[in-house]
This record gives structure tokens, C-alpha cells and sequence, in this order.
């Protein structure tokens, strides 16, 4: 089932002359999973936003968002909730169905699946695979695009990012948490999660689903430094993703979680 989106009228236009946009694309309504989604409020409370295009069954488009949703969750360590993602197929023939399976079945719960972007690969200057967007400001300005990813732009969209957020250069509060690892993941009935922090401190770890809600909490404690390993039942919990939430200091870092029985 395709979901309706609402374009600016303006911007579409322009998308048939020009290639080199500055100013990104309005789109609003509901995502794949059926959540509200309006492009511009992200940008107006100030998140960076990527926008990922990608071609059904193209083998080499997974990595490259693996790649972006790794850094973007290691940038959140500092800037909670700051970075957004949505991963829309660059055509309008594909389903919600499967853009909602693509995001699940590669690991990918930053993004919310979207569906026909035609529109919006014409508007940013045609396909590549996969087609790359960073947005961002409350002037909903273009900060960078590529059709051809490689390893390094992954480090690009970071500064792009980081310069957003912080442009100042001001030092942020450093989160404690300086490492989350889940493993086995996808999970069936355990998995383990190793909390690494730099200092004693005070720390929450919960498994949240992709809405934010809580499903099982875990530790609410103070944690001395190193590492510590935390076993989960996953067992009572539906297929499908989640995140573990770990919060220290006022920060939280995400790490991706995938259930299935």
C-alpha cells in the first residue's frame, strides 16, 4: 500500500530545471510504519536529517547506510536524538511493504521506510546507487549530496553534521557510556549487552522500541568503570527492531537490537 506524502509545489517545479538545489525538499504525512513524519519540523527543531535513496534488491546499498546509521548513533552519544533518517526507494513502484522489510531485514532502525521518491531523486539531480542527502538548519538548507558513496563520506556527513550541531565548536557534555555492545544480534532468546564507562557513574539501560517506548527495563544503577556484561530475555518480546537505550550523565546512546524467533 503506497502512503500519501505532500510536496511543496514550489520545490517540485524547480526539480525540473535544476539539479544543484540548495534547499531541501518539504515532504510530510505518514512513513511506512505508519508515524507521522513532516521533513521541515525536523529541520525546524534542529536536526540533521539524511535522506537515503535506494534501488530494490541493489546488493550494495545496505552497507553504505549500515555505515551512515553507526556514525550518526556514534554522533547521538553527545547529541541525543539529533540525527534523523529516512530510507525511501527511488522509485514510486515500490511498496511500503517492502521499504518497511529493507529497513528490518538490514539492520537499519535510524531510518523510517518511506516510499515513493521519485520526486525527490529528480529534485536532488537524478539516481545513483545508493543517492546520498544531508539536510539540515532551520533554513532547511542542502548541506551535502552524492550519488556515488564511498567509505569516506561517511566521515564527511560527520563534520557536515557535527558543525550543524555544535557550529561554535563549543565542548559538549561527554557522555560516560563510551562503548554499547549487543551481541548475538539479530537475538532469539538472550542477548548480551556490554555497557563500557569511562568513570563510576549513575547509568539506565533500557530496550526501547523504534517509537521510543520502553518494553523491558534492565539496570538503573551506578556502574563503576570498564566494561559490564548484562544478560536480556528477548524471548517475550515480538520480532522485529528495537534499540538499546543507555543513558549516563544526561546522555544516551542508542545501539540497534533485532528480535527474531
Amino acid at each position: 500500500m503506497f502512503r500519501k506524502f505532500v510536496f511543496s509545489a514550489a520545490l517540485v517545479t524547480a526539480a525540473l530545471g535544476l539539479n544543484a538545489q540548495q534547499t531541501a525538499m518539504q515532504f510530510s504525512g505518514v512513513d511506512c510504519n505508519n508515524n507521522a513524519v513532516d521533513l521541515y519540523s525536523d529541520l525546524n527543531a534542529g536536526k540533521a536529517v539524511v535522506l537515503f535513496y535506494y534501488m530494490a534488491n541493489c546488493g550494495s546499498c545496505p552497507p553504505p547506510a549500515q555505515r551512515i546509521q553507526t556514525m550518526a548513533n556514534n554522533v547521538m552519544a553527545t547529541y541525543p536524538g539529533m540525527v534523523k533518517a529516512y530510507a525511501f526507494p527511488y522509485t514510486n513502484s515500490t511498496t511500503c511493504t517492502y521499504s518497511a522489510s529493507w529497513v528490518v531485514n538490514n539492520n537499519l532502525p535510524l531510518y523510517a521506510p518511506m516510499d515513493s521518491g521519485a520526486t525527490q531523486v529528480a529534485y536532488y539531480g537524478g539516481f545513483g546507487m545508493p543517492t546520498v542527502v544531508l539536510v539540515g538548519g532551520t533554513d532547511h538548507r542542502v548541506l551535502w549530496v552524492t550519488q556515488n558513496f564511498t567509505t569516506s563520506d561517511t566521515t564527511i556527513m560527520r563534520d557536515s553534521i557535527l558543525n550543524l550541531l555544535n557550529p561554535q565548536g563549543i565542548n559538549p557534555v561527554v557522555s560516560p557510556v563510551t562503548e554499547v555492545q549487543v551481541f548475538p544480534n539479530p537475538a532469539n532468546d538472550v542477548v548480551n549487552v556490554d555497557v563500557t564507562t569511562s568513570a563510576t557513574t549513575e547509568i539506565v539501560v533500557d530496550v526501547v522500541n523504534l517509537n521510543g517506548q520502553v518494553v523491558q527495563s534492565v539496570f538503573n544503577g551506578t556502574q563503576a568503570a570498564g566494561t559490564v556484561r548484562r544478560a536480556i530475555n528477548t524471548a517475550n518480546l515480538a520480532s522485529g527492531s528495537y534499540l538499546i537505550r543507555v543513558t549516563g550523565n544526561g546522555q544516551t546512546s542508542n545501539a540497534p537490537l533485532q528480535v527474531t524467533h
